[in-house]
Formats: C-alpha cells, sequence, structure tokens
C-alpha cells in the first residue's frame, strides 16, 4: 500500500527534535561549560571528549543490538518510551551544579554520559524506522530530504533562540538561560517523538539473516581498504571543522567583542549549507564523488589559507568567511554519505564477506572519537594559550586562540587529502544516491 506524503513528512519530522538537541550540544555545551559554569575549558574540553567517545560506543552497540534483535523491535514504541528520557537527560546536561569543586565536575560529567547514552539508544532506532517507513526508493529518498531541511532548520532555531528564549524564560543571563532553553528544547523534542512513534506504522518487514560474528564483520572491515581511507579521510575533516565550528562562539566574544554575532553566524551557517548541498550533488555527477571530495577539501584549505594571511576584525568578513567553510564542509559530508555504502560492495568482493549494520556502527564509533579528539585540541590548544573564562584575554593569548582555530583545520585538511588519494573508490565519474541525513 503506497504510503501518504503527509505521514512520511511526519516521519521526517523527527529529525527536527533529535537535532534540537545535537545541534545545542554541540554548538553550545562546551561554550556553556566554560563561559557560565566557568570551568576550565581544559577539564570542559576533558570531559567533553570522553563523553564523545563514550556516544560512540554506545551508538556502535546499540547499532549491533539493531542488527541482532531487528525481528523482536516494535520501534513506534520504543520511540514513544525512549523521548521522555531523552529530554529529561537533556535537561539534567544543562542543568547548573547544585556541588562545587570536583563534585560539580564529577555531577556534569554523569548527566553529559546520560545524555549521550540515551541519545543513541533513541536515535539508533529512530534511524533503523526508515528502513520500515515505506519499500519505495522514491518515498525514502523523500525521507532523506526532508530529514535534511528538518535537520537545518534545528541548527538555526538552536543558534538563534538558545540564549534569547533562555533569558526570557529565566531571566538570567548566565548558566539559568541556557537552563531554561534547555527545558524548552526538551518539551518540544519529546512531544514531536512521541508524535511520530505514536504515529509512525511499518509498511515493510525486511527479511534480513541474522549477522555472523562480530570479531569476522570488524576483521572485513580492517582489510576493506576503501572503508579505512574513507573514514581516515572523514575523521580529518571531522576534526577540522569541529574546532572551527566550536570557536566560533569564543572568537566573536573574545576577538571580535560582539558575542550575539557568532549565534547569528551559526544561524547562517547551518541555512547557507543546506541550501548549498544540491549544488554539490549537481557537479559530483559530472566530477565523480573522490574528485568532489579533493576539491571540497582543496576549496577549504584556500579559505583557511586567507584566513591566516589576512586578519579578519570585521564582523561581517568573519561571518561570511565561516559560511563558506560550512559550504565546504557539507559538500565533504555529502560526498561521505554517498560513497559510504559502496564501501559494502567494495568490502565483499575483496573479502567475501557482506558486512552491513557493522560499518555504520564503526563509522559512528569513528566520527564520535574524531569530535571528541577535536574538542580536546581546541580546549588544549586555547588553555595553553592562558585562555580564561569571562576575562579580556591578552594578545599572546588571543593569538594563540587564532593560531589554533587556523593551523589545526589546516592540516588536518590535509591529511583528509593524502588519505581519500589511498581510497580505490570514486576515482570516475558515477551515479550518486540520495545521501542519508545523519542526525548526529
Amino acid at each position: 500500500m503506497p504510503v501518504s506524503k503527509a505521514r512520511l513528512l511526519l516521519f521526517a519530522f523527527g529529525d527536527f527534535a533529535f537535532n534540537l538537541y545535537w545541534q545545542s550540544i554541540m554548538l553550545f555545551l562546551l561554550f556553556y561549560y566554560t563561559d557560565a559554569l566557568n570551568l576550565s575549558i581544559a577539564v570542559a574540553a576533558t570531559t567533553y571528549m570522553v563523553a564523545s567517545i563514550w556516544d560512540g560506543i554506545a551508538n556502535f552497540v546499540a547499532g549491533v543490538l539493531v542488527d541482532r534483535r531487528h525481528d523482536k523491535f516494535r520501534y513506534g514504541a520504543l520511540l514513544v518510551a525512549g523521548a521522555v528520557a531523552l529530554g529529561l537527560s537533556f535537561v539534567l546536561t544543562y542543568m547548573p551544579p547544585a556541588a562545587t569543586g570536583a563534585w560539580a565536575v564529577a555531577g556534569i560529567f554523569v548527566a553529559h554520559l546520560l545524555f549521550r547514552t540515551a541519545y543513541a539508544g533513541v536515535n539508533v532506532r529512530y534511524l533503523a524506522m526508515t528502513a520500515r517507513i515505506s519499500a519505495d526508493a522514491g518515498d525514502r529518498a523523500f525521507v532523506a530530504g526532508t530529514r535534511m531541511i528538518f535537520g537545518t532548520a534545528a541548527a538555526v532555531v538552536v543558534a538563534l533562540a538558545t540564549v534569547p528564549v533562555g533569558r526570557w524564560l529565566t531571566g538570567s543571563r548566565a548558566a539559568g538561560a541556557y537552563f531554561g532553553a534547555a527545558i524548552v528544547f526538551a518539551c518540544l523534542g519529546a512531544a514531536i517523538l512521541i508524535l511520530v512513534g505514536a504515529t509512525y506504522r511499518e509498511a515493510v518487514q525486511p527479511e534480513r539473516p541474522l549477522p555472523g560474528s562480530l570479531k569476522a564483520a570488524l576483521v572485513s572491515l580492517a582489510r576493506n581498504r576503501a572503508f579505512v581511507a574513507l573514514n581516515g579521510a572523514m575523521m580529518a575533516v571531522i576534526v577540522a571543522m569541529t574546532v572551527l565550528s566550536k570557536s566560533v562562539l569564543y572568537y566573536f566574544k573574545y576577538l571580535l567583542h560582539v558575542p550575539h554575532a557568532g549565534e547569528v553566524a551559526l544561524a547562517w551557517m547551518g541555512l547557507v549549507g543546506g541550501i548549498a548541498i544540491p549544488l554539490w550533488m549537481l557537479l559530483g555527477r559530472f566530477v565523480g564523488l573522490r574528485a568532489l571530495w579533493l576539491i571540497a577539501v582543496g576549496l577549504g584549505i584556500v579559505g583557511l589559507l586567507v584566513f591566516i594571511a589576512v586578519q579578519l576584525n570585521g564582523v561581517a568578513a568573519m561571518q561570511i568567511f565561516l559560511i563558506g567553510m560550512q559550504v565546504v564542509a557539507v559538500g565533504i559530508y555529502f560526498v561521505f554519505w554517498a560513497m559510504l555504502p559502496n564501501t559494502i560492495e567494495y568490502g565483499e568482493r575483496e573479502t567475501g564477506l557482506h558486512v552491513e549494520g557493522t560499518i555504520f556502527g564503526v563509522s559512528a564509533l569513528l566520527q564520535r572519537i574524531a569530535i571528541g579528539i577535536a574538542t580536546a585540541i581546541l580546549g588544549w590548544g586555547f588553555s595553553t594559550a592562558g585562555y580564561v573564562a569571562n576575562v579580556q584575554q591578552s594578545a599572546e593569548t588571543l593569538a594563540g586562540m587564532r593560531a589554533t582555530v587556523a593551523l589545526v583545520p589546516l592540516g588536518f585538511l590535509a591529511l583528509s587529502c593524502a588519505a581519500m588519494l589511498l581510497n580505490p573508490l570514486g576515482r570516475r565519474p558515477q551515479a550518486l544516491p540520495e545521501p542519508a541525513a545523519a542526525t548526529g
């Protein structure tokens, strides 16, 4: 039976809820730790790194469970059950600690781990539901596209509304503002996910054999040159772009002295990045996936060289630079999601083993590790430069912060080029599949 566009659209709307949480964690949480809770940036970044790595492990475990127990799950009911727990754990992540010192850090860390665990458990179920919402390839492409649109919309909402909504709700300009915004986002996100879960109907029951041993799957992945090269290149890009994106609020506050302009820059980055995706898809049809990756990374390297050579002391100039780098980033992310399914067939040809669920689980794990590494590099780099929250930074500290923002992404983008050149896939133009919409 055909699935109506309204039902597909409602299901895709779940990605808006997930991105209210994910974009907040990616864009604001580190800044909240340092500039609202006054944690040292080294401690905050280390906490974030460990939680991010744990997130990857939790995603991997959840993916394996879905692969092995897919015939036992009623995904709609599980989404409804997990929605409230996910929202509560998100609020706890932004709750100002009642304790002080080491106990405060411990409480923050535990809350962060709880959220990452809940997010992995609920989000992996939602992703698995995309295989059952319809058997029609066109419907699935529609869901993928609308998920990306809703994810972009959530990023814009989080960037523009977090501080103003939190201040309006609580009257606070510090930690209370973020806590208030977290309550609003959690209520909205939980309501959306409950609605999606309650109205979800399975149109197809995929018949999949249970996978073989996990050890055999991991050995197959290690021997899959296409998978190793692609994920190595992607990890390098994620480190580069995460360092850049997490520095935005610090850069506008301490180097340009216009904090609100940083929030506006994040919103424009999400909006323009979403618009750029179809253009990258069109270009990829002519040049091929691997060439498209090298073009995008090359443009990013040129942009960073300009940033190093020219002092961007104006708000508008810095915003334009960041928007341009975000356009580069979405082009690279598109290539990754378009090329990743191709590594499954390549690995089967090379190793004789068809590994599907494990590929996505390991990829998620590696991406979370890369995010953690990037956050640690940013935090330790700023700490070494002498950064202290909410004070006037010295000229030497500002120079060190700027060097971290410029040189780390430049180096890792260069590494991604080297890794992609080793990739045996994508040497010729090819038909491009619909990109998966990564929810984080």
